[in-house]
């Protein structure tokens, strides 16, 4: 039982040392160590349980484990009888737990708001039996009362970000002087004399763009989407290829913002109709320089931007820690390491194919080979290969850029993307006349290629001569190694994934759980699964105009082809994914 003669007061080290000594978890050795050195935790200025925490003492409950932060505040949560609540900053509306108090005050009582609806307001506060605060902000918002316990380190952060940014974005309506202007470019709102317009060099709009791109590497975020409604705008985050809600802010400050990023980009700031491309160049978390790809369109309510966010880490990854197995690395580097052919990778925008394709290119461009790349735009510049742009608005399409590319002496050609015959028939003539061209095709899985290039146009008997293999690629979230479960797996489960093939059912697998650090989603990161078709002879004799997909599939097969769902099964037996996230991701061939 907690020491409630300190009611109404904050936890001291000396009632926290007591009560775990109480309830065993602390030695009395341990405890008159800690309280030996009282005066320097004052001098910290550390919760008392942050101080324990960071002195690495025993669990004297549980041998083995320690007395970290997150454990020491779980059990001042049910000594309590109080919540626990892991602060993630991607599942609270900051914009609306901001105005429930002020930061000064939050600060004084180290106390924050992680949620509002209709009836209550959550606090979240690291000091359970401290309530000088509670009547107060009762009173203030008409409304009940929740209290949770928190990490306190977690309350400080959090406290600090979040009310920097409600400040930088209060600062720019107010310089702004219009607290909601309706930006809808079909239901305009004329507002005779105003003449001002948010100045997008404004230190408040530099801070909210600031705090996006680093919210967004702090978060592995893959994508920043900033997208315009009739009176607010919407900022979310692709991570793990699921999109999330971050933050809501009024739609003339997300105005704003766009232009500080297409200033960035080097973007025309004043043409707003027109969908517009531009790249920048910035820093890290880690120091470490990214490339963002920008992309804004014309919408209803203004103008959408999405930033892409490549990570140069991905070009120096082995192909293992990409998903490849050992048999799949092999086929791969047997198909890219020959000095003429094409070779094709497939797959829908945000399967991966631009992170195995730079990986590929980055392992093959020595000092010995020209690399040349025509990219429509270029994803991430690399100083090792010669990049160039399509542009259409001066005719310089894939074809024509491959024309161009066939002058300069090249060894490894990438194109990428084979959209039209056009393009297709200079990267037959490029293979034919002795050089390896790598590019991307939009199939569903690596047979349908070769059905693509016929569909397109390009003679079998060229694609015959040329076509050194094809790889399709799926991206499928990974379980969080710290939550999953061990299951046992259904047999019709197996089946789903296996069918046609015949492969031995694993005893158990994991299941998603969810945790602190994976967000409660079960999955932290993404890996590829590989379906890889070098071309043969046996496959060559299958290619005509009447080529049947399903022969030509089975025959793959046949030969060691592993399908998309087969890679996935392998992945889910090692216990790196789920049966459902491999058939959410992958195509169903089991009736071929």
């Amino acid at each position: 039982m907690a020491a409630f003669k300190h009611r109404h007061q904050r936890l001291d080290l000396a009632t926290a040392v007591s009560d775990l000594l109480r309830s065993m978890h602390l030695s009395q050795g341990d405890a008159d160590r800690v309280l030996s050195k009282h005066r320097s935790a004052e001098q910290l200025k550390l919760h008392p349980l942050e101080y324990i925490a960071s002195l690495d003492l025993d669990n004297a409950s549980e041998p083995g484990k320690k007395l970290d932060l997150e454990w020491l505040i779980q059990w001042l949560a049910a000594l309590s009888g109080q919540d626990y609540f892991a602060i993630d900053p991607l599942k609270i509306d900051a914009s609306a737990i901001t105005p429930v108090m002020s930061r000064a005050y939050a600060l004084r009582h180290e106390i924050l708001a992680v949620d509002v609806n209709e009836n209550e307001v959550v606090i979240a506060s690291a000091h359970p039996w401290y309530s000088g605060w509670e009547d107060n902000l009762q009173h203030v918002n008409r409304k009940n009362i929740r209290r949770v316990i928190a990490n306190p380190a977690d309350i400080r952060r959090f406290t600090t970000e979040f009310y920097r940014i409600a400040q930088s974005v209060q600062g720019a309506i107010e310089n702004d002087g219009v607290q909601s202007t309706n930006l809808n470019s079909f239901e305009q709102m004329l507002e005779l004399g105003n003449m001002k317009s948010p100045d997008a060099n404004d230190q408040h709009i530099v801070n909210i763009v600031d705090w996006l791109l680093q919210y967004a590497f702090e978060q592995r975020a893959s994508d920043i989407h900033v997208e315009p409604r009739r009176d607010q705008c919407h900022l979310r985050f692709r991570i793990d290829g699921v999109l999330h809600s971050i933050y809501q802010m009024p739609a003339k400050v997300a105005a704003a913002v766009t232009s500080r990023i297409k200033i960035l980009g080097r973007m025309n700031v004043a043409e707003k109709r027109k969908p517009q491309d531009g790249r920048l160049k910035t820093v890290n978390l880690d120091g470490n320089e990214v490339e963002l790809r920008l992309s804004t369109l014309p919408t209803a309510f203004g103008e959408k931007l999405v930033m892409r966010i490549f990570d140069p880490e991905v070009l120096v990854k082995r192909f293992g820690d990409l998903g490849f197995s050992r048999e799949d690395e092999r086929r791969w580097k047997e198909m890219t390491s020959q000095t003429s052919g094409i070779v094709l990778v497939t797959g829908p925008t945000g399967s991966g194919k631009t992170t195995t394709l730079y990986s590929t290119l980055k392992k093959l461009a020595t000092e010995k080979v020209n690399v040349c790349t025509i990219e429509d735009p270029i994803e991430m510049v690399e100083a090792s290969f010669n990049q160039m742009q399509v542009q259409h608005n001066i005719d310089l399409t894939f074809a024509s850029g491959l024309r161009a590319l066939l002058r300069q002496d090249p060894d490894i050609i990438m194109v990428g993307e084979i959209r039209d015959l056009e393009t297709a028939e200079m990267a037959v003539q490029a293979a034919l006349t002795g050089h390896l061209v790598i590019s991307t095709l939009h199939t569903n899985d690596a047979p349908s290629a070769v059905t693509r290039l016929m569909e397109l146009g390009v003679p079998s008997y060229l694609i015959k001569a040329t076509l050194l293999g094809v790889m399709a690629q799926r991206l499928v979230r990974t379980l969080c190694p710290a939550c999953k479960q061990p299951v046992a797996i259904e047999k019709a489960d197996w089946q789903s994934l296996t069918k046609p093939w015949s492969a031995p059912q694993p005893g158990e697998v994991f299941s998603p759980s969810g945790c602190q650090e994976c967000r409660d989603t079960g999955y932290h990161g993404r890996a590829g699964l590989y379906e890889i078709m070098p071309m043969s002879d046996s496959l060559s004799k299958l290619l005509n105009q009447d080529a049947d997909i399903h022969q030509f599939r089975r025959q793959a097969a046949k030969e060691g082809m592993y399908s998309l769902r087969l890679s996935g099964a392998q992945k889910v037996a090692s216990g790196l994914t789920t049966v459902a996230e491999v058939i959410r991701v992958t195509p169903d061939h089991s009736n071929h």
